[in-house]
This record gives structure tokens, sequence and C-alpha cells, in this order.
């Protein structure tokens, strides 16, 4: 195996394994190359919203048993819960060695401060309608299994792909608003309790910007997610960047993985006991 890029810092986020748009064989391609010191799992790693479906294929599987590799190799993991996997918050503030769990983290890097969270807190549909967040979920799952039909089509016909749910969320303008107010919300608090950094996911739009206004200034990022978009916030040599998968220069890695379905795919359901069972021990 190649030598693994050294990083202080790795954050990932909006994965959502147990679902059919996770781009699970990806993430594993991705994670073979890296070796981070400290890795931030950024909420919605896990979709236990999902987990009547009875689906969890064995590349999913093989993410968390990497993610458990880097603890064995003494890496600082941090779980941060998510809207999906909420259920986890009855355990926060859990530690295991170098595994913790939590709601957020307040990062020290050097003489600054970074603020880290999943985001869903700002969502109002989360804070006063869980069933129409569910129902919205649900809606956005389906969208995204056509689009991974439709873009399978489109391969053969020799035209590329497109994202159904990121031309959606481009041109409705209430979309838009809700990502504006987000990231409005987040930096603002971030620039009142003086962060230098305010580090979210939850939206799905990976971007690492500078945010100024009238109280001040602060740099904003989000890790995106490994359903549309592939990406993951780096930390090396001090400086930020944004890592996005390149099908190109992967392919070799991914192919090796398993296809979705796999006679050692255990039932979705089932792995969930799994874990509560062992968070209880």
């Amino acid at each position: 195996m190649p030598s693994r890029r050294k990083l202080d810092i790795l954050i990932l986020s909006d994965i959502h394994l147990g679902t059919y748009g996770c781009h699970a064989a990806e993430l594993n391609a991705y994670l073979k190359t890296v070796k981070p010191k400290t890795l931030i799992l950024n909420g919605d790693i896990i979709d236990m919203w999902q987990f009547n479906k009875y689906y969890f294929p064995a590349s999913h599987i093989k993410v968390l048993k990497r993610i458990i590799g880097f603890v064995s190799e003494g890496t600082e993991v941090y779980y941060l819960t998510g809207n999906h996997d909420d259920n986890l918050r009855r355990f926060t503030d859990l530690h295991m060695g170098n595994l913790h769990l939590s709601d957020k983290l307040l990062l020290r890097i050097g003489d600054q401060k970074a603020w880290v969270f999943h985001g869903d807190v700002f969502d109002l549909t989360m804070k006063y309608s869980k069933v129409v967040a569910r129902l919205g979920s649900i809606g956005y799952n389906t969208l995204i299994f056509l689009n991974r039909a439709i873009n399978k089509l489109s391969m053969l016909a020799g035209y590329g792909k497109v994202s159904l749910s990121k031309k959606i969320k481009d041109s409705v303008k209430s979309a838009i608003k809700f990502i504006d107010d987000f990231e409005t919300t987040a930096t603002d608090l971030g620039i009142e309790n003086g962060y230098d950094f305010v580090i979210c996911g939850h939206i799905h739009r990976p971007v690492i910007k500078r945010v100024t206004s009238k109280n001040g200034s602060i740099m904003y990022l989000n890790s995106g997610d490994w359903i549309e978009n592939l990406t993951a916030l780096e930390f090396s040599n001090g400086e930020w960047t944004l890592f996005q998968y390149d099908e190109e220069n992967f392919i070799n890695s991914a192919e090796n993985e398993p296809e979705e379905e796999s006679t050692s795919a255990i039932p979705a359901v089932q792995f969930e006991d799994m874990i509560l069972q062992q968070l209880r021990l």
C-alpha cells in the first residue's frame, strides 16, 4: 500500500451510512490514502432515520471498520451528533480512550479557536417539526436514488453526470435563502463568541470562505457530504483545504470495493441494536 498523506485534522460529515445515496466505496478509497492525527465526524455519519429499510451493505460496514482502524492507530476521533444520528445524543459527552462522542467541539489550533458542530440546531424544521423533516428526508433520498439511476443511463449514452438535488437547491429561492440564513446565523454566533473558525455540516454545501460583518470577521467552513459532493475538510501545515473526490484518481481503489448489495450485508436495524448495546456497556 502506498504511503498515506499525514493530516493534522480531517473533518467528514453527512456520510449517511445506511442509505442508497451514500458513496461508501468512494469514501473507503479516499480514507485509504490519509492518516489524520485528529478525525472529526461532524454529524449524520450513520443515518438512523433509514434503519427501517434493512439496508446496510458491506461497503458501509467497511467505512466503520476504517474509522475504528484510525482509533486503534491512535487518532483522536470525535463523533459529533447530527439530526440523522440524534439517537446517540442520549450518550453525549461519552469518552472511550481516544474515541469521543459529543454534540459539539471547541478545538484549539495553535492560538486560534474553532467551533465545530453539525448545524441542525439552526434548522427550524428540525426544531419545530421532526415529522416534516423526516418526510423531507424521505423525498430527498428518493430523489437521490432516482438520480443515480438516471446517471447510469446518462453515462451509457455518453453524457456526463448531473445532480438533480443540486439543481433544485441552486434554483429554488427558499432553498437559497435557507442556506444563506444558516451561514449568517452560524458566523454571527461565531463572531459573537470570539471564535476564529466556525465549522459545520448539515446543508451539504462544501465551502471555505471568510465572512465579514459589522461585528467582525470569521472563517466559515463546511465539509459538505458523501451523497452529492464527496468532500472533506483537511488541515495540514497550518492551512485548511477542501478535498473533492476525483473519480479518475481513485477509480482503481473504488473498483476493489464491493457493490451496494452484498451477501455480507446485515440488516440496519440489527446494526443499530449492536451500536446501542455497546454504548450501554
